[in-house]
Order: structure tokens, then sequence, then C-alpha cells
């Protein structure tokens, strides 16, 4: 336990100072590597052998369809979309940001690109007609982390892997909870800008204009909104696979990106190649150095021990649940949720097991809990991210964003984990 606490303070101490993710996991492995007196490259032929895996290609399949999506300008379609429902009303822009950005992760699995499509297009808007800018971005900060639980999710693939669970009841542990949270995220924005008298808003049209409209837009997007269902249907009719659903996706994306829509002109299809191949390359970095260090724990019983450990401090079921999802919290504050994915199902699925809590239901709290970190100060990448890609400084948006998490994300966490029908129910439909 020692040779670990000694890896993970130099991780941490890394991380801090923002040495990339991949290179302060290798380091960590490679002390704890050194420190235990093990050949390194019997872990290294481990950690190969993991990433080569059939179905991790779907994370690269998933990451270039996401990221030739918002290239090919689905996301401004999806927003015209959603506007011409609620646009219309006070506070009614915000309630079309926090959708758009479920209905993205539903086309990309990832936060990150949800907040550099929806965030530029949004948050200039929201300014132009009357929203705090603090609001503005606090909101597209929050609604990032739905991406990361609308399937399909490149998190919950990568952790259904590593607990060799069902990767499709994996994605459906999060749907539920993300489409609650995306409802309080809605009723959240509308009830903090009741009062706010600077919003303007346009007219509102007739019953016939405004059936007109939605016509007009939703035609304008239903390519993209069709992909997810072919993606999803795939997966959940058992005609393919996550890896095969991801190869579906990427085709489906470049023949409306390029015959359909003709939105790809070749620098467009050349960067977004380019982009998903950074970061693919810094996922599957991290993760082998994450599967490198994980065999060393393994073989060291680290996972053994703090099952022990959180066991000795108490051996009731709540109690050990709060624990479980403070470490969670923590991960999620310093590491992306990938890499928090892994750790936690090397080092907390041992407990769960422990307690008799069914897996499943341990990917929805990961996957929530990981989430709420992910824009939690001190560390808070996805936060961050958004203040970069609106340019708001961060005192004006971290006291919204604490709001939003405190009333939103944090209750969606403890409902999730205490009440596990939330988690369960979408899964237990498939059998």
């Amino acid at each position: 336990m020692t040779f670990f606490l000694i890896a993970l303070a130099a991780i941490i101490v890394l991380l801090l100072i923002e040495v990339p993710v991949g290179f302060a996991f290798g380091v960590g492995a490679l002390v704890f590597g050194y420190l235990q007196g093990i050949d390194l490259s019997f872990h290294a032929a481990y950690g190969y052998d993991q990433i080569s895996a059939f179905s991790l290609l779907a994370i690269p399949l998933f990451v270039l369809s996401g990221t030739l999506m918002g290239a090919s300008g689905i996301s401004e379609r999806l927003l015209d979309f959603v506007n011409s429902f609620v646009g219309r009303t006070k506070g009614g822009l915000g309630a079309v940001t926090v959708v758009t950005c479920a209905l993205f992760g539903a086309i990309s699995g990832s936060a990150s690109a949800a907040i550099a499509a929806i965030g530029k297009i949004m948050v200039p808007r929201m300014i132009k007609e009357g929203y705090p800018p603090g609001h503005a971005t606090a909101l597209v900060a929050v609604s990032s982390v739905l991406a990361l639980m609308i399937p399909p999710s490149i998190p919950m693939i990568v952790f259904a892997i590593a607990i060799r669970e069902s990767v499709a009841k994996a994605f459906l542990a999060t749907m539920g909870p993300g489409i609650l949270l995306a409802l309080i995220y809605c009723l959240l924005n509308f009830w903090f800008l009741r009062n706010n008298t600077t919003i303007t808003v346009a007219p509102k049209m007739n019953f016939k204009e405004t059936v007109k409209d939605i016509g007009y837009t939703g035609k304008r997007a239903s390519l993209a909104i069709i992909m997810p269902l072919i993606v999803l249907g795939g997966i959940y009719s058992g005609i393919a696979t996550p890896t095969e659903a991801g190869s579906m996706a990427l085709v489906y994306t470049l023949a409306v990106g390029l015959l359909i829509y003709r939105t790809l002109p070749f620098d467009k299809l050349f960067n977004s190649t380019v982009e998903a191949a950074r970061l693919t390359g810094s996922i599957l970095m991290v993760l082998f150095f994450l599967f490198v260090m994980s065999r060393g724990m393994v073989l060291a019983k680290i996972p053994t021990q703090v099952a022990d450990l959180l066991m000795s401090i108490s051996d009731n079921r709540i109690v050990i649940l709060l624990m479980i999802n403070l470490l969670l919290l923590i991960m999620g504050m310093i590491i992306d949720d990938v890499s928090g994915g892994v750790l936690a199902a090397i080092i907390l699925l041992p407990v769960t097991q422990e307690i008799g809590l069914d897996p499943i239901h341990f990917a929805a709290i990961v996957g929530t809990n990981l989430g709420l970190g992910n824009i939690s100060p001190p560390c808070a990448p996805l936060l961050y991210m958004a203040g970069g890609v609106t340019r708001q400084p961060l005192s004006t948006y971290v006291g919204p964003t604490m709001k939003f998490l405190m009333l939103g994300h944090l209750p969606m966490v403890f409902i999730v984990t205490f009440v596990p029908p939330v988690a369960l129910f979408l899964p237990g439909l498939l059998g």
C-alpha cells in the first residue's frame, strides 16, 4: 500500500502542475513498478493486450464521428430545432442549451465536444439577448456532463470493459439519470432567471406559425436526430456490437456531411480527423498506463486492501456508499472521466462486491459522480474549458456553476446512489 500511495502522490502532484494526464500516469506506473521491484515489461505486455481489445475500437470510431458531426454544422441544426419549441419564452435559450447538449451527447459521446460545439454558438447568443454571462457559461459547463451520461458514452464503454459487464447496460444505467438531470437543469435555469429584467424574448408566434417552424427546423435536423436512434437501436436490438455501432455512426456521418449536407470540405474533414486522432491517442495513452498500473495494483492486492480499509471504518452500507461517492468526487476533480472510471473499476469494485452492490448500479454511480467532479473546483477540467471556449473570467461563472451543482447534480448523485431503480430500470429491460 505504501508504494501505491507514493505513486498516487506523484500522479497528483504532476496533475496539479498541469502535466498531461497520460504522462502523469506513465510516471506513476513507472514509480510504482520500480518500487515494487517488478520487471515493467511484464506489466507493459498486459497493458498493450488490454488496449488492443476489439471492443475499444469503438472509442476512435465514436470520437471521429463526433468531431465530424461538429464540423459539419449539425449542432446548429439541432439548436434551431430545439429553439423552435421553447426559444420564445423567458429563459428559453437556456433550456435550448441544456437539451441540445444532451442531444449532442447522444451523437458524440464527448463532453468537451459538446462544450466546443454548443458553447461557441449559444453563449454569445444568450449574452446578446440579455442573459448574465456567468449564467450562460455555467449552463454550458454543467450541461456538457449530459454528454457523458446520455449514450453512446465513451467513459461508459471503457468502464464496462474494465468491470467486464455489458456495454449496453452500462449505457442505459446513466441514461435515466441523464434525462432527469437535463430536466432539473432546465427548471433551475427558469427559476434562476425568473426575476431577470434584462432578457429580451422574441415575439411569440401563433400556433400555425409555431407548427410550421417546428416542421421546418425538424426537417433540417432530422438526419442528426436519426443518428443516435440508428446507433442505439443497433446495439439494443442485438444487430450490432458497440464497436460495429461506432462504424455505423462513422459511415452515416460521412454520408450526411459529404453527400447530403455537403458541409464537410476537405480541410474540415482533414482537421477533424487530425483532432479525433489526437483525442483518441491521448485516451489510449492514459488507458495503457492505467492498465499497466492496475496490473501491479492487483498483484500487490491494493484493491483488497482498500476494501478492507473502508470496511474497517464502517460496515454500514450507507456509510460505505457515502465514502465511495466522496472518493469518486475527488477522482473526478483531479482527472478526466475516462481515467477516473478505470481507477474506480480497479480500486472500488471489490468494495462494492463486499456490500452486494449491482455492478450496473455501480456504473451509474461512477458516471454520475465523476461528471460532478469534472465541473467541481478546484481542478474542474470541463468547467475551465467552458470558460476558455466562451472567453469569460472565472469569477463570473464559478458562482452560478456551484448553484447548479448544489441544487441539481449533487442531489442526483444521492438519488442514483440510494434509489437503485433510477439506474437499474432501463438496463433491466434488456433482461
